[in-house]
């Protein structure tokens, strides 16, 4: 298929790369145009402007940082897109947004998916993302073909929306792990053991998890440089605390977890690892020493 990519950052880059290897003709479009040499080396079109990929292909994903960004690109797209063609964001947005973009395109007969990914640079490495889709059931033989090259797990959660109502579960249940994880390793050094060891051994029980194999390996580490940094969860913490408000949930635990996010990023963690709410707490205890 000719198939449109816009976003080129840590999970963007190697999701086009898969496109392009499965045989796609890939067109894409960057704000900064080096952003896309190494895949126009590839094979890949480089179009002036997103209404120039939306014009030229059957399927344009994008892959870009927040709500307001999807919302440009779906509008500058907007009049290069023919009826029928997919506009599949793989972003992380607020479900309202997802919705507002839908309707947009739903008004000349464009189709709107949001896919957001879950697994990090290495599961866009590997194409073995999560992916959840929120959509129209009947796109999903078109979607495949896509998807496939990309994630090992694939589920429709529900209409659109319902994807990004999925990830902000993962987000939430994700980084309060990360948070539980660096208060163990908070406990293990005020008792005078050592966390790496009490580590290994939770990886070997009911307490071993991804979250605590590479956050918390981290931690023991401490190397706090970013594998997904920590600005991208706090603000994926705010898109789901801004669910919850609007809906009326209560969220006990997580409103907790997104006060120590909010006191990483006013201690300038935020382009930090999210491993660093360890480091939270150690500034939090120095301070109470004092």
């Amino acid at each position: 298929m000719n198939i449109g990519f816009i976003g080129f950052g840590t999970m963007g880059l190697p999701m086009a790369g898969h496109l392009i290897k499965a045989g796609h003709v890939l067109h894409v479009w960057s704000r900064r145009a080096a952003s896309v040499d190494s895949l126009v080396e590839r094979g890949a079109q480089c179009c002036a402007s997103p209404e120039a990929v939306a014009a030229a292909c059957d399927i344009v994903c994008t892959n870009v940082t927040a709500s307001a960004d999807v919302e440009a690109l779906a509008a500058a797209m907007a009049p290069g897109f023919a009826p029928g063609a997919i506009h599949l964001d793989f972003s992380t947005i607020a479900p309202s947004a997802a919705r507002r973009i839908a309707a947009m395109h739903a008004s000349v007969g464009v189709e709107f998916v949001d896919a957001p990914v879950s697994g990090g640079g290495l599961g866009a490495r590997n194409a073995t993302l999560a992916i959840m889709w929120g959509g129209k059931a009947v796109l999903a033989p078109r979607l495949d073909a896509v998807f496939a090259v990309l994630g090992k797990t694939v589920v429709h959660v529900g209409e659109t929306g319902a994807g990004q109502v999925a990830k902000a579960c993962n987000q939430m249940i994700m980084v309060a792990a990360i948070e539980a994880c660096a208060e163990a390793a908070r406990l293990a050094a005020g008792a005078g053991v050592d966390f790496a060891k009490v580590r290994t051994a939770m990886l070997g029980g009911s307490a071993g998890s991804r979250v605590l194999d590479v956050f918390g390996g981290r931690m023991a580490a401490r190397d706090f440089a970013a594998g997904v940094e920590a600005r991208l969860h706090h603000k994926d913490y705010a898109l789901l605390m801004d669910e919850a408000t609007r809906l009326g949930a209560a969220l006990p635990v997580s409103t907790a977890v997104w006060q120590q996010l909010n006191a990483l990023m006013g201690q300038g963690m935020g382009c930090a690892d999210t491993s660093s709410l360890l480091r939270v707490l150690e500034s939090g205890a120095t301070q109470a020493a004092r």
